[in-house]
């Protein structure tokens, strides 16, 4: 156990710029196996500090999961997301989808014949198109990041899950090529986390996620193992 926590916190500190996913939920592939889905990401609403803006986000991903070892997974995404800014006359529009996607890891801590505890880190970045407002092109980039650990319990077909993450959700702001970053409220970073997978038979399930306080949000996928 000693071990496993190390090689986790060592990832952690060694990680330097790394953007945030959904949770995938307990579900992780054995040693050299992998998983593949696809997901849909939506934030509702994330606030942004002082008086900047209110986020929202639209996201669809191929998602796969690697294990490189029986209790680590490494998580990869990639895909097309849009962005929407509400709150100031100078950036609120929607920003139609471009590109989107991220990576992460997640650690088995335990487990038993019913629960699991998993440590995750997970990430997104979404490059929306421009638009031009008041004569000048203006480019937000979604920036979100996370560690998270949660808890599952299984019964029968459904493992119910629960958890609490830490999140930044930035906005990363071009205007006619100048560079500023408008962070996330930091007074909303501690959120929560539930959802469940459900397996349709051994090698396909589905997994629906819930996000509130730091933000609110829901992610849903459709899964294969391989």
């Amino acid at each position: 156990m000693k071990k496993l926590l190390l090689t986790a916190l060592a990832v952690i500190f060694l990680a330097t710029s790394v953007f945030a996913a959904p949770i995938y939920g307990p579900k992780m592939p054995k040693r050299n196996k992998f998983f593949m889905g696809l997901q849909n990401h939506t934030v509702l609403r994330r606030d942004l500090e002082k008086d900047y803006a209110r986020m929202r986000s639209l996201q669809n991903f191929l998602i796969v999961s690697y294990g490189i070892f029986d209790w680590l997974s490494l998580d990869l995404k990639g895909g097309f997301g849009n962005v929407g800014l509400r709150g100031t006359r100078s950036q609120d529009g929607d920003y139609n989808g471009l590109f989107a996607g991220g990576y992460g890891f997640r650690v088995r801590l335990y487990e038993n014949e019913k629960t699991k505890l998993v440590f995750g880190f997970q990430h997104i970045s979404v490059h929306p198109d421009f638009l031009t407002i008041d004569g000048e092109k203006k480019h937000p980039v979604l920036d979100d990041w996370q560690w998270s650990l949660l808890a599952s319990y299984n019964i029968k077909k459904f493992t119910p899950y629960i958890g609490t993450r830490w999140s930044r959700m930035d906005n990363i702001y071009w205007v006619n090529g100048n560079r500023k970053r408008e962070k996330s409220d930091l007074t909303k970073s501690v959120g929560l986390i539930a959802g469940t997978d459900f397996s349709i038979n051994r090698k396909t399930w589905i997994n629906i996620e819930g996000q509130f306080f730091d933000s609110t949000a829901a992610a849903a996928s459709l899964n294969y193992a391989f």
